[in-house]
């Protein structure tokens, strides 16, 4: 796996969901294999500089970026509240946020609204990849575990409930110390969804 490195790092003043503003560190990244500009937010006892950084085990998000449910409120999916719930731990806590650019489960953007389109007739989520010709989930996390070992991190703290996650960084080389599960936000207009996930991936 080639190495990847830091390309800048700004202090961010961030609002957390509950109401607090804290800051953090943004880092943006050279040299990651796949060209996207993914982003990593250190906040708590890691909003310094790698370096002067402390030691330990840091609890780390790695979120894939869903533009209808962060910035847009959707609730086909629970992203937007998993986010929400990740900065706020990781606001107590400490710890670094990956935001990847990986919409869809890596399919993008426009092929996850046609994806929409087909479960709108029934379909679930992993079905209406396929049938789009893509994979159930295109996610790749070389980038997530290039991204950690430029900012010096070798063993995390993953706080996700998808396993793939875990066996992805496990074989790209990061211990993963433990999985910390998230909480599911079950809401009508999401249950198929989360049933799906549970039933084809595992993740709850």
């Amino acid at each position: 796996m080639p190495e990847a490195s830091i390309r800048n790092q700004v202090r961010l003043p961030v609002r957390l969901p509950d109401g607090r503003v804290v800051t953090g560190r943004l880092f943006s990244f050279d040299g990651l294999v796949d060209g996207r500009e993914h982003v990593a937010l250190g906040l708590g006892d890691r909003s310094g500089p790698p370096s002067t950084g402390p030691a330990g085990v840091p609890l780390v998000r790695l979120h894939s970026e869903c533009l209808t449910g962060d910035v847009l409120g959707s609730r086909r999916c629970d992203c937007g509240p998993q986010l929400d719930d990740s900065l706020d731990l990781l606001g107590t806590e400490g710890g670094y946020l990956l935001y990847l650019r990986q919409e869809g489960r890596g399919i993008g953007l426009y092929a996850k609204i046609d994806a929409y389109t087909l479960q709108d007739t029934g379909i679930d989520t992993f079905d209406a990849n396929l049938a789009l010709g893509y994979p159930e989930d295109a996610r790749d996390y070389t980038v997530a575990a290039q991204m950690l070992r430029a900012l010096g991190v070798g063993e995390i703290r993953l706080l996700s409930n998808n396993p793939d996650k875990t066996a992805q960084l496990t074989r790209l080389g990061i211990r993963v110390a433990e999985q910390v599960p998230m909480t599911v936000h079950l809401t009508p207009t999401n249950q198929d969804y989360l049933a799906a996930k549970e039933a084809r991936s595992r993740e709850y």
